[in-house]
């Protein structure tokens, strides 16, 4: 029978509801910032070059700061390094609602408060449940997650309409913002776990099974950035208005969610996700393939495909933080290590896409290079399934 690992509680437990309240809050606002921008690219009256490096932010800048993370972790502990992003978060969101120049100096600050958070919650995950509920725990935050970029991106062109105005309509990410920095306050008494270091991961550059874990986010984050930018202009120029493009990202987004929470709810009962992984990959190249070749009238089953598949793809690899360590100072390091170098290959697929299609003149060579990259993930997530420790000798499960 297959065991799941079993990490061990290393803080006490403070209010359980309001713990949860507080986790669901904060993941559902890890994506918001990066949804909206995509269906008002046409509203903000931005060139291509700059519209590329708008979108090409958010993971360059998560890269960029994940190390941040780890630093402020350590200095903070969990609950408090939470609450220090969520208001960083806040900051971005207000700045980026001032002008074309707010816009892009907001999104690098709350990408900043984003990078952070991302690297955290999985580590909060390992220090506050035990791991029977881990697989639950990740599940949830899939799908909070992707429920929170499918209403941004959901909502973003109506409240423009209504508005008149793009400020207003990226600002409605405020709300959720406020909200999560509310519920985190209640956590703000939690002591930090004794031992709370600033983890290294420098020795995780020589060990494989981490570098697997990194590749396959990477590549994952990689389609799922470029699909939230060009989406809506690969099906505009295949003769489908804006409004139906903009819908279109939005189920997309929609079945992130679906694929969010239902792949680490079946991986957490296992001690492999090998499959998991796998098949992850091979739903995103089956949805890429439909956008390529099928007929626009059966986009939205593609699209659904591609949702579920970017979902579980995206949430499985911080499962794997969890699972793949045997204490919460690992998992940071982990985490840190993955979303560094996961998230700049992301940030590199809205920049190869766009420099794709201009060499070419269709979306046809840059869908294409998606097909090829979700190949070769099929074979990184059989690795990085594998039913292994990360530490500085791997050690197989008993």
């Amino acid at each position: 029978m297959n065991r799941v690992l079993d990490p061990p509680r290393t803080a006490r437990a403070a209010s359980v509801p309001l713990l949860i309240t507080a986790f669901v809050l904060v993941s559902f606002n890890l994506r918001i910032p990066f949804a909206g921008p995509g269906p008002l690219l046409p509203a903000l009256d931005l060139s291509r070059s700059a519209a590329t490096v708008l979108t090409a932010l958010p993971a360059l800048c998560m890269g960029i700061f994940a190390s941040v993370g780890v630093l402020v972790r350590g200095r903070l502990g969990e609950e408090r390094a939470l609450f220090a992003a969520m208001a960083v978060l806040v900051v971005g969101l207000v700045v980026r609602s001032i002008g074309t120049t707010g816009l892009f100096a907001g999104t690098v600050i709350a990408s900043a408060g984003v990078a952070v958070l991302n690297v955290i919650t999985p580590v909060l995950v390992k220090k506050r449940f035990p791991g029977s509920r881990i697989g639950a725990m990740m599940g949830v935050y899939g799908l909070m997650i992707s429920v929170g970029a499918a209403l941004a991106a959901a909502v973003a062109v109506p409240v423009y309409r209504m508005t008149g105005s793009t400020e207003l309509a990226l600002g409605v990410a405020l709300i959720p913002a406020l909200l999560a920095l509310i519920a985190l306050i209640p956590q703000l008494g939690q002591p930090p776990a004794p031992g709370t270091v600033s983890s290294s991961w420098s020795w995780l550059l020589r060990n494989r099974l981490a570098w697997s874990v990194t590749g396959y986010f990477g590549l994952q984050s990689l389609l799922l950035y470029t699909v939230f930018a060009w989406l809506p202009s690969i099906y505009v120029a295949r003769g489908v208005s804006q409004t139906t493009a903009g819908f279109y990202l939005s189920i997309c987004a929609l079945m992130l969610a679906v694929g969010g929470f239902v792949g680490p709810m079946l991986a957490g009962r296992h001690s492999s996700q090998r499959v998991h992984l796998a098949v992850a990959a091979a739903l995103c190249f089956a949805g890429v393939l439909g956008i390529l070749c099928a007929p626009v009238s059966t986009a939205l089953l593609w699209l659904v495909v591609l949702g579920i598949g970017i979902g579980a793809g995206q949430t499985l690899p911080s499962m794997l933080y969890v699972l793949r360590t045997r204490d919460h100072h690992t998992a940071a390091a982990l985490s840190t290590k993955a979303q560094t170098i996961g998230y700049l290959i992301g940030a590199a697929g809205p920049l190869l896409a766009t420099a794709l299609y201009s060499l070419s003149g269709s979306w046809t060579v840059p869908l294409v290079g998606l097909l090829v990259l979700m190949v070769c993930n099929i074979v990184i997530g059989l690795s990085a399934g594998r039913a292994r420790y990360i530490e500085r000798a791997a050690v197989p499960l008993p």
